[in-house]
């Protein structure tokens, strides 16, 4: 689409004020052409970015040297913004200061538009991205925080001289680290208390008449709450305009397949082809499964069948870490005859499945290993069923039971519940991991990935560069 001269220069104005600062609250929508390619570069780039801060949070104490370290290098690695004092006019390699900051908005409302879909996707796009702007907004200076504030409608009262003076006492003895020579150094805002309720939850702050008086080290706790009110409103009025947005044919399956994708190293499935033996099975179950897979090997051993999410579910997993088609038909036969089903029947009503997991039969679709994700999100089992996620779809008291039988450390099973409880179902399975094997997190990948040792997840579509995507329009996002 071909802009006028008067739009466009109207277009790169605003740009150019947005993309003046280092840090926004993605209040305004892009509104350029961008190619296809493009949109799904950036879409994955910031949902890899997404996933780091969801791991490093979980791996190390916020605000800590390591967890900045680790943020840092990953948003240098993915070409996003990662130094507030960084201009254009500055020698610099790769990309442009602007171009950085252009893909970390672009991005925001890309993924925005996969992560609204449901309650689940957008608490977890909420948190990621309020410990990102937490990081960023930490590594400004006090002018840039200040500038950000009054930018975005933030502007507080600064408490006078006088009025210090007069509150010393309190203000001592209600801030948490701060000294009498610090009071008078530093600002205090004077906030409306139902703007701050965590800090007078927390009694870390002075109350009186209405207002809360915080130290400035402490108004990053009023930032993020608004950060998140608007993102939230945001995102909830995004999901009552998706009809609009999935109307696009090139746009719908693209953003579907993105709140489901796997973003990690790439493996083939083809190499390992025929690795394992059905006389593996047994041993690795126990020793080398995740704990979803276990599970449903073990109810497979005990009740001799499976219903189909679970046959769907594990057939996909025995496919992927290297079981042939005929050995395939040799173990579910072997199991579901030494039940209720005789070789007849299973011929009839079972083995067409088996066959059409490998592609033989149908679409003759070559079916990849369930994606974590679509364990987790998808198909929640019900009475009888044993497939879905048990970090995820399990008691949490028989989830500690079944750590226990399965001999995880008392300390550990500590570990897990608590990652359970925070909804990282993922990084649950994968301290699972690392206590079943003695390993270091720093040592492994991704869940699925960590167990098969194989790609078991889809690559998202590959599109034309040249093909253009309709600009995003602003109402979406509003």
């Amino acid at each position: 689409m071909d802009f006028s001269s008067g739009r466009k220069k109207s277009l790169t104005n605003t740009q150019t004020e947005l993309y003046r600062h280092h840090l926004q609250f993605y209040d305004q929508p892009p509104l350029e052409n961008i190619s296809l390619g493009e949109f799904e570069a950036f879409a994955v780039d910031r949902l890899k970015l997404l996933k780091t801060v969801e791991n490093v949070g979980v791996s190390y104490l916020k605000g800590s040297d390591q967890y900045s370290n680790k943020l840092v290098s990953e948003l240098k690695s993915l070409n996003f913004p990662y130094r507030p004092d960084a201009d254009d006019r500055k020698p610099q390699t790769g990309p442009s200061e602007h171009d950085k900051r252009r893909k970390d908005h672009i991005s925001h409302f890309i993924l925005r538009l996969a992560y609204c879909q449901t309650e689940d996707l957008r608490r977890w796009f909420i948190q990621q991205e309020v410990d990102l702007f937490r990081h960023r907004f930490d590594e400004l200076s006090p002018q840039q925080k200040l500038e950000l504030l009054n930018r975005n409608n933030l502007q507080y009262a600064t408490t006078s001289v006088k009025e210090k003076i007069l509150l010393k006492d309190e203000l001592l003895n209600s801030s948490y680290n701060v000294s009498g020579i610090t009071v008078e150094e530093q600002d205090f805002y004077k906030v409306p208390f139902q703007d701050a309720l965590d800090l007078v939850r927390a009694r870390k702050v002075y109350l009186k008449a209405g207002y809360v008086y915080i130290p400035q080290k402490d108004i990053v706790t009023i930032v993020l709450n608004d950060f998140r009110t608007r993102l939230s409103k945001s995102l909830a009025l995004t999901a009552r305009s998706l009809p609009a947005v999935h109307s696009d044919e090139r746009l719908q399956p693209l953003l579907n397949h993105l709140s489901h994708a796997y973003v990690g190293q790439d493996y083939s499935i083809q190499k390992n082809v025929g690795k394992i033996s059905l006389d593996q099975i047994d041993s690795l179950s126990g020793k080398s499964f995740p704990l979803c897979m276990r599970q449903l090997h073990q109810s497979l051993r005990e009740n001799h069948h499976l219903r189909h999410g679970g046959r769907m579910q594990y057939g996909l997993f025995l496919k992927g870490i290297g079981l042939s088609l005929e050995q395939a038909l040799q173990f579910w036969r072997s199991e579901f005859i030494r039940g209720k089903v005789d070789a007849d029947k299973f011929d009839k009503a079972y083995a067409y499945s088996v066959r059409h997991m490998f592609g033989k039969e149908g679409k003759r679709t070559d079916y990849t290993p369930y994606s974590c994700m679509k364990v987790i999100l998808s198909n929640p089992p019900s009475q009888g069923d044993h497939h879905g996620c048990p970090f995820r779809h399990s008691d949490p008291e028989l989830l500690k039971q079944k750590l226990q039988f399965y001999k995880v450390p008392a300390s550990g099973i500590s570990q897990i519940l608590e990652l359970v409880k925070g909804m990282h179902f993922q990084l649950a399975c994968q301290k699972y991991f690392e206590l079943t094997h003695n390993v270091s997190a720093d040592l492994i990948g991704p869940p699925l990935v960590i167990w098969t040792g194989v790609w078991s997840f889809r690559p998202l579509q590959k599109v034309s560069e040249a093909e253009s995507c309709p600009h995003l329009r602003p109402h979406i996002f509003s």
